[in-house]
């Protein structure tokens, strides 16, 4: 009854977040040697998840006519921008150990967008807040592509330290150098992507306010700046600068993911224009 009731909008949506997690599933089996058993499965995947996101953010079916969005499409949205990355740089580079990790954040992604799919929002602020939008995800997506890459440098570097595994680490696996530097490469793209969001919402906003989710992205900013400019003049590397990329990626996180699950999930508030 329900399933007959429903849009032909709905049930699309329905079909291709199903069609998303079980090949996002798929990718992520492999054999008893961790080599992967379908490997159509992730872009089969990910094309499935762009068609979902398309239909969720356009809000086709709903009642309202408008936009629909909150915290778990931004971070449905940020996920399928990390996989395309993913997709494109695994060709030419090893990326050992991400394919199935990112595989399954991809499905708890995508259920957590079908599950809180946001709110509708049928006019936006100024013609230029949906440009801003876009910037502040394409930053969220760059951002995790860094943090991707920072983790497998940590990883290899643990590796290298540990004896019993430096003839397999010799092997296999990207160079830390070229490794350290894509890293880093993201980051000062993702901070021009951020200033250019940050400078275009002051820009339209007619009252700026510092409330959680300004506050929380300009320190978010702040943080990763201060990181490329330790890299620069100072020569981080390693854990120290790593550390402060994780850092930073957990305050804009929390700024428009983290503000937004409060007032959505926790206060159940609806979302000021």
């Amino acid at each position: 009854m329900i399933l007959s009731s429903a849009s032909p909008a709905t049930l699309a949506l329905a079909g291709s977040s199903l069609a998303a997690m079980l090949a996002y599933a798929l990718s992520a089996w492999t054999d008893e040697a961790g080599k992967q058993r379908m490997p159509w499965a992730l872009p089969l995947g990910w094309m499935a998840h762009a068609l979902a996101l398309l239909l969720d953010i356009a809000g086709l079916g709903s009642a309202t006519a408008g936009a629909r969005f909150g915290f778990a499409p931004a971070l449905s949205m940020t996920c399928w921008l990390v996989l395309a990355v993913y997709l494109v740089e695994s060709r030419f580079l090893p990326l050992p150990g991400a394919r199935r990790v990112l595989a399954v954040l991809a499905v708890l992604a995508c259920l957590l967008a079908w599950s809180f799919p946001g709110e509708s929002r049928p006019q936006a602020a100024s013609p230029w807040a949906p440009l801003h939008w876009v910037l502040g995800l394409a930053s969220y997506g760059l951002f995790g592509v860094a943090v991707l890459h920072a983790a497998m440098l940590n990883r290899a570097e643990h590796q290298m330290r540990d004896k019993k595994r430096v003839a397999a680490v010799g092997t296999a696996g990207m160079p830390l150098l070229r490794l350290e530097r894509l890293t880093f490469q993201f980051v000062g793209a993702g901070v021009t992507v951020l200033s250019l969001a940050i400078l275009l919402g002051w820009w339209f906003t007619p009252h700026w306010r510092w409330d959680h989710k300004t506050l929380l992205s300009v320190l978010g900013w702040l943080v990763l700046t201060g990181l490329l400019t330790g890299r620069q003049v100072l020569g981080w590397r390693g854990r120290r600068a790593t550390r402060w990329l994780y850092f930073g990626a957990a305050l804009l996180l929390l700024a428009y993911a983290g503000s937004r699950f409060v007032i959505e999930v926790l206060l159940q508030r609806p979302a000021g224009v």
